[in-house]
């Protein structure tokens, strides 16, 4: 069994990484604007002010993607373009972009999926508490309902938010991503649920003013943990560790938390035990909003844990073998979690997946020969995409994948040290190179994924 006829191949990016809009066409600032400027938060001083100049140059983007034979193009919006006081006045010229790249998107044959938050936290809403602040919910989906009004009659695929894990733990918890704060806990607790109640506005918001039927989801992270072996109880210690709740120094980085609220109504026991003194005050009419009902689930999925039962009988983490393999940003290349991490997910969740984003940082280079070879990113996203073919063999509900990236983009506070995309960018030149990688998944999506 192959992939589904209909299964969409695609890949993602996001606005600040790519379009380099600073300054431009009445855009406000937003966190990631302020943060870059601050001097030793990000690799070499880099900042995202022109990235990859996606702005100017989305035509010569979009017919990269059709001569890649993309049947999706995920991609966010940038709330500070739109909105740049994040409430209010709306800018037409910021609207006026999107409209032109998601019709030209539908002209090559491309559908647009798009993320309304991939962590371009409008400035002027920053300075009134962001996410600290309730009303911050209705913002969202005021801004929501206004990317609906605009846009529902073309585009009928839409996820709210973009790894919540990330930018309150990396943005508030660690501090290592804008606005680069290190909070109280317990501000941290505050924020994430109101990042969840933002996120139920939207669903709302897209809905009430949809001009035809849409389908709305929500595209978090995490670690995939996966069983040492096939073993049953194996097995059942990924699962129980998979959806785990960690301590409170990294205790955004789970599946549960995040996701349970939103698609079973309730925050997991087990946190409301562990976390009982951080957390804000809960309602019944919060958690309504929150799990406002939901039509996909979107996960991006990198690696994970190798898990078995321990011989006290609870979850253990195995060591990696020495010399285990490892991208070019260290990350684990672990196939099995893409797997069994959306195995875990449909059985808890019951919703059809979109692997959202996957994929490998390289160390690529512009060879001799003139052309970008990444045998490396090739054999990462063989044997990831042979195990999803794998899942849907067994049953799981997985419709589409989006590879990170389509192109080489601005890598957060890892500037431009990271090369994830399909598509070469010299960032001096604003040049587009090929990778070998890009012909070859160019094969895969004409073959549907044979082989």
């Amino acid at each position: 069994m192959g992939f589904p006829k209909d299964f969409v191949w695609g890949a993602a990016t996001s606005s600040y990484q790519i379009e380099g809009t600073a300054g431009k066409d009445e855009k406000g600032m937003h966190i990631w604007d302020i943060y870059t400027k601050e001097s030793g938060r990000v690799f070499g001083g880099h900042t995202g002010d022109i990235a990859c100049d996606h702005y100017h140059r989305f035509r010569e983007d979009i017919a990269i993607m059709k001569e890649l034979g993309l049947r999706a193009y995920r991609f966010s919006i940038d709330w500070s373009l739109v909105l740049p006081e994040g409430t209010g006045k709306v800018n037409e010229r910021g609207l006026a972009f999107y409209e032109d790249l998601i019709d030209g998107l539908l002209e090559a044959g491309i559908e647009p999926y798009i993320t309304l938050y991939h962590w371009e936290l409008p400035y002027e809403l920053y300075k009134k508490g962001g996410w600290m602040n309730a009303d911050i919910a209705r913002w969202f989906g005021e801004y929501a309902g206004i990317i609906s009004d605009r846009f529902s009659d073309r585009v009928t695929h839409y996820f709210t938010l973009n790894e919540p894990q990330c930018f309150i733990g990396l943005g508030y918890l660690t501090g290592e991503h804008a606005p680069g704060l290190k909070a109280p806990v317990r501000d941290t607790f505050l924020m994430a649920h109101n990042v969840l109640r933002a996120h139920g506005c939207a669903v709302q918001m897209l809905r009430q003013n949809a001009k035809q039927p849409v389908q709305v989801g929500y595209a978090p992270t995490g670690a995939m943990n996966y069983p040492a072996t096939e073993k049953a109880e194996d097995i059942e210690a990924a699962r129980r560790s998979f959806f785990s709740i960690p301590d409170e120094h990294n205790w955004t980085w789970n599946v549960s938390w995040w996701s349970d609220p939103v698609l079973l109504g309730t925050y997991p026991e087990e946190g409301i035990r562990k976390y009982e003194k951080y957390l804000p005050h809960i309602t019944e009419e919060d958690m309504k909003l929150i799990s406002e009902p939901i039509d996909i689930y979107g996960q991006n999925i990198y690696n994970g844990n190798c898990i078995c039962m321990g011989p006290d009988g609870t979850p253990m983490e195995v060591k990696r073998r020495d010399g285990f393999p490892r991208t070019a940003n260290n990350w684990p290349i672990a196939p099995e979690c893409i797997y069994w991490g959306p195995r875990f997910l449909q059985e808890r969740y019951h919703k059809p997946i979109y692997i959202t984003e996957n994929g490998i940082s390289c160390r690529d280079v512009i060879s001799m020969d003139g052309k970008v070879h990444d045998p490396a990113r090739i054999d990462f996203t063989a044997r990831y995409l042979s195990q999803i073919k794998r899942a849907i063999a067994d049953g799981v509900d997985i419709r589409g994948y989006f590879m990170w990236s389509l192109m080489d983009n601005f890598e957060w506070n890892r500037g431009y040290s990271e090369r994830f995309g399909l598509i070469y960018v010299d960032y001096e030149t604003q040049e587009r190179i090929w990778k070998d990688s890009a012909y070859w998944y160019r094969k895969v999506i004409a073959e549907n994924g044979k082989g």
